[in-house]
């Protein structure tokens, strides 16, 4: 018997407002929420009302104190839910966008209805794009930075920020704070690369991030199950598999799947990308996101994505998949090549890179790397 017929599929929960008011207030409260999947299979995160909570005061402490959320992103993952919670623990009600439609109007009519004076929202890098780019008419990206000037930060994670976007945001004058986080923590725990007062960042010999803090999740529902009841409040059988650990001192980290650096005098992390995409080619360890970070407007790309494609000679082939600025031409491989060898060292240079009109999404809204990385395979093959 195959797989599908014995395991059930986990049907992501839709949480609302009210749900998340009940499980706040509920002893043994929890949601469960998949990962993103954005590399591999979903696992299956239960994260308790102690855990969301202590996360969502820390945020407020982080920023301008309680105020009103615009939602944004969908509720069913972990961002989404703690736009919601925030929402609860502030007592003001969220103003939600129709799920699954983000557009720039639909951005700037939930805008409009927000009524407290503090206001804030979270967004991924592709919304926050959406918004900038200059695709659409003139007068309503105008309309669209107006709106987006309105919120006191907006909080920018679920992959990683280009340092275009980021510049074009600033240059708008709009509030950004980029976030690092994931479902095992509740959601971003690092703040523009500093921790939120209840979070702990350590690095192992690797350079593999670790994070603690009362905003970790239980772990991973050892059972999966077809859809879970958003008023449950049972204990349920937990799995940690190696993403959970305990130190000498009984204190619970989170093993990420991420590479960082963390400055000794301020503590200030710096995500370098996930360990298992770090590319191998020629003998070096190439981070696809220091690539990532380099292709931007002056190459007359708008976003990026780096991928290794097998290759016999190097192991690993770097390659970009990129979407171009509107009404611009992306830069000949040889000045791409040129210019980041220079700036990165040799390696770090793409070998090819495959132009697209849309980089393939995961339902949260991140870079389906899986996708982006068969598409490029398939490119090259040809």
């Amino acid at each position: 018997m195959s797989p599908s017929r014995t395991t059930p599929r986990f049907s992501p929960h839709s949480y609302t407002q009210t749900e998340l008011e009940a499980i706040l207030r509920a002893p043994g409260g929890h949601v469960v929420v998949p990962t993103s999947g954005s590399t591999g299979a979903p696992k299956l995160v239960v994260v308790s009302a102690d855990a969301l909570r202590a996360s969502g005061e820390a945020t407020f402490r982080a920023l301008n104190g309680p105020g009103q959320w615009l939602l944004a992103l969908p509720s069913s993952h972990i961002a989404g839910i703690q736009v919601l919670a925030r929402s609860v623990l502030a007592g003001q009600t969220c103003v939600e966008m129709p799920e699954g439609h983000f557009s720039a109007q639909s951005f700037i009519s939930a805008a409009d209805q927000l009524t407290a004076r503090t206001r804030y929202t979270s967004l991924v890098p592709t919304q926050l794009h959406r918004l900038l780019t200059n695709d659409q008419p003139a007068e309503l990206r105008s309309q669209a930075v107006a709106a987006l000037r309105t919120f006191d930060a907006i909080l920018l994670g679920g992959a990683a920020s280009s340092a275009t976007l980021l510049r074009a945001a600033s240059a708008a004058g709009i509030h950004v704070v980029t976030t690092y986080g994931m479902s095992e923590t509740a959601g971003g725990c690092v703040y523009s690369g500093v921790p939120l007062d209840v979070a702990r960042v350590r690095l192992d010999a690797e350079s593999r991030i670790y994070l603690a803090g009362p905003m970790l999740a239980d772990g991973y529902l050892a059972t999966p199950a077809a859809e879970h009841d958003p008023h449950c409040v049972a204990q349920h059988d937990l799995s940690g598999l190696d993403a959970f650990v305990i130190d000498d001192d009984s204190v619970q980290w989170h093993r990420t799947n991420d590479l960082g650096t963390l400055s000794s005098e301020a503590g200030h992390l710096t995500v370098l990308g996930r360990a298992d995409d770090v590319i191998l080619s020629g003998g070096l360890n190439i981070s696809p996101h220091t690539i990532e970070s380099e292709l931007g407007s002056e190459f007359g790309i708008d976003q990026a994505v780096v991928v290794g494609v097998p290759d016999p000679e190097w192991g690993s082939r770097v390659v970009a998949v990129v979407t171009r600025c509107a009404e611009s031409e992306i830069a000949p491989l040889a000045q791409i090549r040129q210019t980041l060898t220079s700036r990165l060292g040799k390696g770090f240079a793409p070998r090819a890179v495959i132009e697209v009109d849309t980089l393939p999404h995961t339902s949260s809204g991140k870079p389906d790397r899986q996708a982006i990385l068969a598409l490029a395979r398939t490119s090259q093959s040809q």
